[in-house]
């Protein structure tokens, strides 16, 4: 193939490329609020055995995959270790740490195309429950914006991993906060569905009536109800580890978060 001829290919592909994300992507998510595609991964990244072993005994999110999904769900997961910092303060990080924490991010944002943010840049974990300069308090865990950090208690993580339909997840529920700041200052694809279905969302938050409904039915834990951002976080809780339970009590809403991350059953 001349040179000619390889730069009119990298051209025209270029060319195609953006004909697709500025006019045929818009008009799909308008027909079906999802993006056009959401994995494309030539070269996956691969874990190693024991990281693998890991998530088949800790993720049934994981083992429900296909094994094509399989393959994506793994090269996010070492997408994520690769990209991230992880800090122990007074514990020793380990792949089993690494791998849950990753694992937890990547089945929250399993249906975006743009998954990983530079909203944070470290994950800092503490062996219990820790002294926090934010508020000067004992927390769990946190998303710190300023200092660019998710900071876990991994006893406490580990607690709300393993006890996994009791609708308190502490992974879930920071990761969940990251992922909302994320998509309210992007403007991809998955961002923009993000605000649209959010914006739905938060009806069931601000207007008296849905708000009674749902404080009524008693399914969400009160603090759902301190703000948005809390709202929001819960609702993902309960939808990762009581999804039948939240689709039969309150099926619009439930609609709502599905269409949110983009994410059904498969």
């Amino acid at each position: 193939m001349s040179f000619q001829l390889i730069i009119t290919f990298v051209f025209g592909t270029l060319f195609l490329l953006i004909f697709l994300f500025r006019v045929v992507e818009p008009g799909y998510i308008l027909l079906f609020n999802k993006p056009f595609y959401i994995y494309w991964y030539p070269f996956p990244k691969k874990l190693n055995a024991n990281q693998i072993y890991i998530l088949e005994n800790n993720f049934s999110f994981y083992r429900k995959l296909s094994a094509k999904r399989k393959v994506y769900f793994e090269h996010r997961v070492k997408a994520f270790i690769s990209n991230y910092q992880f800090v122990g303060k007074d514990v020793v990080v380990s792949e089993q740490m690494q791998v849950l924490i990753a694992g937890t991010y990547v089945m929250l944002t399993f249906g975006m195309r743009n998954y990983l943010s530079n909203l944070f840049d470290k994950i800092i974990i503490y062996p219990t429950n820790y002294y926090s300069t934010l508020n000067d308090a004992y927390h769990k865990g946190e998303f710190n914006p300023r200092m660019k950090a998710i900071v876990f208690s991994w006893e406490d993580f580990l607690l709300g991993h393993s006890a996994n339909t009791d609708n308190i997840n502490l992974g879930l529920h920071e990761f969940s906060h990251v992922l909302h700041f994320h998509c309210l200052k992007k403007n991809d694809s998955s961002a923009v569905i993000f605000q649209d279905e959010f914006n739905e969302v938060v009806k069931y938050y601000s207007n008296p009536y849905l708000n009674n409904v749902l404080l009524e039915k008693g399914y969400f834990r009160l603090y759902a109800y301190e703000n948005q951002f809390e709202f929001l976080s819960v609702l993902l809780e309960h939808f990762f580890e009581t999804p039948h339970v939240f689709k039969k009590e309150h099926p619009g809403l439930y609609a709502n978060i599905s269409a949110l991350i983009n994410y059904k059953e498969e």
